[in-house]
């Protein structure tokens, strides 16, 4: 029960602070809240099963310990390592995701507007990881459900995985290379996904590469006479230059 109460007082407090304190700091500072919803319920876009999978996530993760502490349900095995491991986890992932919001400034958004252009962040935290407030969200909850094991907590880890990488791959890394063009390319390929050194993008696409070197390959050659006399002239084939 210890553990229960434990777990959903972090969830709440991480919860009020990386979603409502940061939109209401954000909004002092810009005007803006920085959310960005879908619009409509469109369930071929790919931004709108990523924010529902999101609110899944967010739900179940409550829902989680409140249940042990209704008596709805129990824990799957509690150990004091790794309750305690699971505390340090989420304290840890909640700080990354503050920190990393605090970089972001007036370019922190919830959800892509296509039609706005924000700055690109790649300092900081950034520099290392391309999406760090995803990452400590990941690391947050599945230090809750370390605190907590239930299999309702199992299944918010599982959704808000999917999430983000449904967000991630199919939603703001095509955004952000149709807007910062070669400054994304060349950060994505120094910077990890989720991760130091994983995930990280090629520097050109392959129909790029393959392009150029089809141009190559077309290029006419040309040999050009050797100037030298005969003698030196022996043996030798010309010089090829290609234009």
């Amino acid at each position: 029960m210890v553990a229960a109460g434990s777990a959903l007082g972090l969830y709440a407090v991480g919860v009020i602070v990386t979603f409502g304190v940061r939109t209401v700091l954000h909004r002092r500072a810009t005007g803006d809240s920085g959310l960005r919803r879908p619009s409509g319920v469109d369930p071929s876009d790919a931004q709108w099963w990523g924010q529902a999978l999101f609110v899944v996530a967010l739900v179940a993760g409550i829902l989680s310990p409140l249940a042990v502490l209704t008596g709805l349900a129990d824990p799957v095995q509690e150990h004091l390592a790794v309750t305690v491991a699971g505390a340090v986890l989420a304290l840890a992932g909640f700080g990354l995701v503050v920190v990393s919001q605090g970089q972001m400034g007036r370019s922190w958004r919830i959800g892509v507007d296509t039609g706005e252009r924000t700055e690109l962040v790649s300092d900081g935290v950034f520099a290392r990881v391309r999406n760090p407030i995803f990452t400590g969200m990941v690391a947050a909850l599945a230090g809750l459900v370390l605190m907590v094991p239930t299999w309702l907590g199992l299944l918010a880890v599982i959704a808000l995985v999917v999430a983000v990488q449904l967000q991630v791959r199919a939603v703001e890394e095509p955004y952000l290379l149709r807007t910062h063009g070669p400054a994304y390319r060349a950060y994505a390929a120094r910077a990890g996904r989720f991760l130091p050194g994983i995930g990280r993008l090629p520097m050109a696409d392959g129909p790029e590469r393959s392009a150029g070197r089809a141009r190559r390959a077309t290029r006419p050659r040309i040999r050009l006479p050797d100037r030298a006399g005969p003698a030196h002239r022996e043996g030798k084939a010309g010089t090829q230059v290609s234009l």
